[in-house]
């Protein structure tokens, strides 16, 4: 079994036109990702717009990212839904299609309290025996997994991760005192990635890696293996204004797909109720990425 450290893409999902699904772009993309050195893939999270994605459609996805890793780096299939037997299905599909791990935000409609959140995720993890990271992400989904559930849940023994989104800084440490071993944790925003590490985060689910695969790549590396917290400064100011504009904005699905675009690669639209950036975004965002590519 794999075990899940580093930058992970969050990758988009690429559509031409007329909002279909572009396979091959998608399969392109990930060999862009594995060429800037990313240590694992997300495929079917929020950046890759699962929530307009029919099931056959989502069960795609995961299957050509698996398909055209091909075991080179670990791979994370989303597999949330509004209902504990959906999640369920697509989690054993993403199993049985290959993938490392499943990542589940909490259902995110019903105003669900701590019992039934446990119980969702205690059903999941018991019926499909697969690497779970929670995402904790309270700003989408209106839930707000507390450090004490977490920690509870990370008691069962094939949930070991979560993908920490509340841009709380303090959660990091909070959730390590409580769950100890029995949890490692993602940084889930973007510009909080080098403080994460110095608190204990492992890994990074990460949006900019879309666009700036290498460079996000190498604030892990030095930050957790090579522990230059220095050299890693430098780079992270670097980055910092891009992260920012990702976080401050919110558009991340719109943003990425922006900037794979504007690094030459292919990602085309958002799938409606969405909407791409307004020039005055695009413009911006444009000219931060081009002043990091040229240093």
């Amino acid at each position: 079994m794999k075990k899940f450290e580093g930058t992970f893409v969050v990758t988009v999902t690429p559509m031409d036109s007329k909002e279909e699904i572009d396979s091959e772009a998608l399969k392109n993309n990930v060999e862009y990702f594995i060429e800037n050195k990313v240590h694992g893939i997300v495929v079917g999270g929020s950046t890759g717009e699962f929530v307009t994605l029919s099931i056959k459609e989502h069960k795609a996805i995961i299957n050509d990212v698996v398909k055209q890793v091909n075991g080179r780096i670990p791979v994370i299939a989303g597999t949330a839904a509004c209902s504990t037997n959906r999640v369920i299905e697509l989690t054993e599909y993403a199993k049985n299609a290959g993938a490392d791990g499943a990542m589940i935000v909490p259902p995110f409609y019903s105003k669900l309290n701590e019992n039934e959140l446990f119980e969702h995720f205690r059903t999941v993890a018991e019926n499909v025996d697969i690497p779970i990271m929670l995402y904790n992400n309270p700003w989408t989904t209106k839930v707000d997994m507390q450090p004490s559930l977490i920690a509870r849940l990370a008691e069962i023994e094939n949930i070991s991760y979560v993908k920490e989104s509340t841009g709380d800084i303090t959660r990091i440490w909070k959730i390590l005192s409580l769950a100890g071993e029995n949890i490692t944790v993602f940084c889930g925003s973007d510009n909080i990635a080098l403080e994460s590490f110095i608190m204990g985060a492992k890994g990074w689910i990460c949006v900019a890696a879309n666009f700036i695969p290498k460079q996000v790549s190498r604030l892990y590396e030095l930050a957790c293996i090579e522990r230059d917290f220095k050299k890693a400064q430098v780079l992270y100011k670097r980055l910092l204004p891009s992260l920012n504009f990702l976080e401050d904005t919110g558009k991340f699905a719109q943003l990425a797909k922006a900037g794979l675009e504007i690094v030459g690669r292919k990602a085309g639209p958002v799938r409606k109720p969405l909407l791409p950036a307004t020039d005055k975004e695009l413009q911006m965002f444009t000219t931060i990425l081009n002043k990091i590519q040229q240093t």
